[in-house]
């Protein structure tokens, strides 16, 4: 990636453009051809090299030593560099194409063009095909990744890139770009096929000139002639339903050896490779000489010299020996070995024709039995007859193809619906949602529809202090530069904090200082390209232009409403803009922490909890409190100049002033009048410089399109800052009655009283607390990135408690093997030091200090949210502190959502962490 400094002259000449993205097109063309020419050669030669090795010593020993030796340094590859290159390379792609978290750069290109190159000189019977679709995407990923286009424009790209590498692979540029649409983009837009029939037409050109083939299209894969008549329809019906019983039954023996080797062979990647390239060499070793070279088999049966015995043990060893080998995770695919597949199923209905009727010759039936294979393994009929089409350019073979193609299709489709690399991608976690429409809001929806069109602008020949004057009396924090209508510039505070002021002379004028040529956008920009050049060059506001003349601005703050409105299950409002919120009251406090944590403040009822939550945190983190009470207004109305009445937003603030107070804690409160509350959050987290935000969460079942409520999604979502969600539980009782009850005396409750950790003051009783006692803590310790976030606010959230006491927690699956790792073990000792950091030392009933204590418990259960609130009854937990990935929050939408179903069936507190980013 370029970084974030490019020079502003070169910002606009890099803009996404049409011609731009013709010239990289070709580019990815010309690469993803030399990267899959580069492969055919490379593993033709190690692979010719194991075969004359093999007729030079004992075929029983060098095959497995070779294919040991080869597949384990392909799988150390794999595992060391890029695990992302494992196994067949589409599913893949089509995850990351659905915006999944998956790399596809140079050094997965490079790590899977050597290690398909070693597996394939293995012997392992996989396919160099589909590895070239993913070196060919993760080189288009890497090129776009170096100019700065939109993401919509680099998905066009890696989807080009992975038709240029598939084109390439089999000289056949149409089925390139089918293969784009039909199984990767499912798109037909303009942009699509231009992009992809460039690429994917160089990328063939260029196979066929480096590859050996010249550019004539007339030549025959095959001397044979084929032949199509009539009478043989029956036959190719019969063909197209024998290639979709079988490759149903091979797709699913494909994901019964991906869990074999999972659950079974529980081995490392090299060694698992390694495995099936000795156990494949093995098995070719004890067949006839010819099954050494796949491609040399194919091609022999197409020249129809077999015999149907042979054809039957091609056609057996073949499907054994690709479950072997991609079960390991081998890196290579199954395009090959679908066509080899499907032509020795061919060749023998095409012998039982023959035999029977006579019409028809047996090459004809192994070709149209490649495409129908390929089609019923691929789900992808249309891609399937081009590919054997183009490479034979015989039109007899149309119809056949189009016969046995689209009726193993059916048959496949209706035994097991959904491509073979979609499930692949659900082994693994990664369900794609064909449901979800490709063009989301952010596509559907132009920068005219959302911008603010009452913009305030300065003129340039402003003196510098008015300048300084109207950010003082406005809360923006940017204004863009017009002179005469047209934009000049752009001034934001940062600007003026660079420079010195006092050195400046005093008629120093506007553009003197302002950043002229900004970065500006057009009406029919979509929100993705607005979104992109905002995270591109770290803005928070574009302005909106039509030639030079300034139109209107749009903020990030701008899409994020558009976004909560969606997920809320609002009906877009195109026109006015909500305007942002105002301040109509406010209290400071002396800055003197080392952070700041925000408390949005709306039911009196939970504000108490919420509040004590929030002091606990800031105490042990050194931070200031922040309180906020938001007053909805309609969007009809200006928050800035509608009259609102504020005396039950102060008596609620004043609540959180008295609780600072008993924690020492500096408190600032404001009121903001708003449209939006997520919104007026988002607004006060830039603002105000927040580092953690503490709210409240009803955890009823959401509403359509909504997940955890309107206001948190946007604000888990798009707050850059660390977000602790709490869902208050039944209270166990407080005060004296509940010590009693959990068999504590009133003297140790008054030591606890004066603790270090809690507010040391009269008002402190926790006979007075408005929060239940929080003794019994639950911690589900499911991996992520925020486990560790969720495990450090345990040190302070103890301090609520009286004698707490902490259980981790890991969930398995029944048919999962608890690991010997002593996980539990290791993170409980982690924590025990944090809370020895933290003087997390009570006094028990013996009146000695005494740990906090920390155990770990392994737990089964084929759902992790119902394991855990059973766990959480059995055990009478007080709180369940809960860690979870961003991405899950996005997902649970549709997938399930774990916290909320968590909250839903325990009474206690349930306390949801999202860590920064």
């Amino acid at each position: 990636m370029w970084p974030l400094s490019i020079p502003k002259g070169l910002r606009q000449t890099f803009r996404p453009r049409r011609r731009l993205a013709i010239a990289e097109a070709c580019l990815i063309g010309l690469v993803a051809a030399l990267a899959a020419v580069f492969l055919k050669v490379a593993s033709g030669w190690l692979g010719g090299w194991r075969v004359s090795v093999s007729h030079l010593a004992p075929a029983g020993i060098v095959l497995p030593a070779v294919g040991f030796s080869f597949g384990f340094l392909a799988g150390w590859l794999v595992d060391r560099f890029a695990t992302e290159a494992k196994g067949s390379g589409i599913p893949q792609v089509k995850a990351a194409l659905a915006s999944f978290p998956i790399a596809l750069d140079l050094r997965v290109a490079l790590v899977k063009l050597l290690s398909c190159i070693l597996a394939l000189g293995s012997g392992l019977a996989i396919g160099r095909q589909g590895p070239t679709v993913q070196v060919g995407a993760a080189l288009a990923g890497q090129l776009s990744a170096l100019i700065p286009t939109s993401p919509d424009h680099r998905r066009q790209m890696i989807a080009a890139g992975a038709g240029a590498g598939l084109a390439a692979a089999f000289n056949a540029p149409l089925a390139g770009v089918l293969f784009a649409i039909e199984e990767l983009l499912h798109d037909v837009s303009s942009f699509t096929l231009g992009t992809a029939i460039l690429a994917s037409f160089i990328g063939g050109v260029v196979s066929r000139l480096l590859g050996g083939r010249s550019l004539e299209l007339n030549l025959q894969l095959t001397a044979s002639q084929t032949s199509f008549s009539i009478p043989e329809i029956p036959f190719y019906l019969l063909l197209g339903v024998a290639c979709g019983l079988l490759g149903a039954l091979f797709c699913q023996g494909i994901f019964a050896s991906l869990k074999f080797y999972q659950r079974v062979v529980r081995l490392s990647l090299p060694f698992r490779v390694g495995l099936a390239g000795m156990v494949s060499g093995a098995i070719v070793a004890l067949l006839p000489v010819f099954f050494r070279d796949n491609t040399g088999m194919r091609e022999f049966l197409l020249a129809g010299e077999a015999s149907p015995q042979l054809a039957a043990i091609a056609f057996v060893a073949q499907f054994g020996l690709t479950l072997i080998a991609f079960g390991s995770g081998a890196p290579g695919g199954l395009f090959a070995p679908s066509l080899m597949l499907g032509s020795a199923l061919g060749y023998l209905v095409g012998l039982l024709e023959t035999n029977m009727v006579g019409y028809g010759t047996p090459t004809t039936y192994a070709l149209a039995g490649m495409g129908a294979f390929f089609g019923a393994v691929s789900k992808a009929p249309i891609t399937a007859i081009a590919i054997v089409f183009e490479m034979t350019t015989d039109f007899n073979l149309l119809l056949p193809l189009m016969i046995g193609s689209v009726t193993s299709y059916l048959v496949a489709d209706a035994i097991k619906s959904g491509s073979i690399y979609d499930r692949i991608l659900e082994l693994n976690g990664i369900k794609l949602d064909k449901a979800t429409p490709k063009e989301g809001i952010l596509t559907q929806l132009k920068a005219s529809d959302v911008m603010q069109q009452r913009v305030e602008t300065l003129s340039s020949k402003m003196r510098v202090d008015e300048a300084v004057q109207a950010f003082s009396r406005s809360h923006h924090r940017g204004f863009p530069v017009v002179d005469n209508g047209k934009l000049v510039g752009i001034i934001t505070q940062s600007d003026l904090a660079a420079i010195d002021r006092r050195a400046l002379p005093p008629d120093t004028l506007l553009e003197a200082i302002m950043t002229p040529k900004p970065v500006t956008v057009g009406t029919k920009a979509t929100l993705a390209d607005v979104l992109y050049l905002l995270n591109r060059y770290q803005l928070s506001r574009l302005p909106v232009v039509e030639g030079r003349k300034l139109v209107g601005i749009i903020t990030r703050a701008d899409i994020i409403r558009v976004e909560a409105d969606r997920l809320g299950g609002k009906n877009m409002e195109i026109g006015p803009r909500p305007q942002p919120s105002y301040v109509v009251y406010q209290t400071r406090s002396p800055s003197v922490g080392k952070g700041r944590l925000l408390v949005p403040l709306a039911n009196p009822h939970t504000a108490d909890a919420l509040l004590q939550i929030a002091a606990a945190i800031a105490r042990d983190r050194d931070y200031e409190l922040v309180c906020l009470q938001i007053i909805l207004v309609g969007r009809h109305n200006s928050p800035e100049e509608t009259p609102v009445r504020t005396t039950s937003s102060r008596r609620l603030l004043r609540k959180a002033e008295s609780i600072g107070r008993q924690w020492h804690l500096p408190v600032h409160t404001e009121v903001r009048v708003a449209h939006d509350v997520a919104f007026a959050i988002l607004e006060t987290i830039e603002i105000e410089h927040i580092d953690l935000l503490v709210m409240g969460w009803n955890a009823e079942p959401p509403s359509p399109g909504r997940i955890f409520g309107s206001a948190i999604d946007t604000a888990i979502r798009q707050a850059a800052c660390e977000v602790v969600l709490v869902k208050l539980g039944a209270t166990r009782g407080n005060g004296e009655e509940d010590r009693e009850a959990r068999g504590h005396s009133d003297a140790e409750s008054k030591d606890v009283t004066a603790s270090p950790r809690l507010p040391v003051t009269a008002s402190s009783s926790y006979a007075q607390c408005p929060i239940p006692l929080w003794d019994r803590w639950l911690v589900p310790m499911g991996g992520g990135p925020n486990a560790e976030c969720a495990v450090r606010l345990l040190p302070a959230l103890v301090a609520l408690g009286y004698a707490p006491k902490i259980r981790l927690c890991q969930v398995f699956k029944p048919s999962e093997a608890i690991p010997i790792t002593p996980v539990l073990d290791r993170a409980a000792q982690n924590l025990r030091q944090q809370l020895d950091s933290h003087s997390g030392v009570w006094k028990g009933k013996s009146g000695r200090k005494a740990p906090i204590p920390v155990l770990g418990t392994h737990i089964r259960g084929n759902s992790v949210s119902e394991a855990v609130t059973q766990l959480a009854q059995f055990d009478g937990s007080d709180v369940v502190l809960l860690g979870a990935s961003r991405e899950g929050f996005l997902e649970q939408a549709i997938k399930g959502n774990i916290p909320c179903a968590i909250a839903r069936g325990c009474d206690c507190t349930v306390i949801l962490v999202r860590g920064k980013f």
